[in-house]
């Protein structure tokens, strides 16, 4: 039951910002660093790997977020902002 839920948010956000980009007439660069419209949400979740949280001096900062993943968190909607800290 666990991996059918599990399944269902992983093909819901692929559907979203699929959805998004077809929307605004843009893409993102795949493995091949080819642009596409139909990425797939485990390559999204591969290029979030590097992406990590660190407190220094008592204030919370997120290193490694470029532009391409802003790029990508614009496309998935406001809640995955708020989670990187863009708001």
């Amino acid at each position: 039951m666990i991996m059918g839920l599990c399944l269902l948010v992983y093909n819901l956000a692929q559907r979203k910002l699929r959805q998004a980009l077809l929307t605004s007439d843009g893409s993102i660069r795949n493995q091949v660093k080819k642009f596409t419209n139909k990425p797939t949400m485990r390559w999204i979740f591969q290029m979030f790997q590097s992406v990590h949280l660190l407190f220094v001096d008592g204030q919370q900062q997120i290193s490694n977020l470029t532009e391409e993943r802003q790029k990508i968190l614009i496309y998935l909607g406001e809640s995955c902002r708020q989670y990187y800290l863009m708001i």
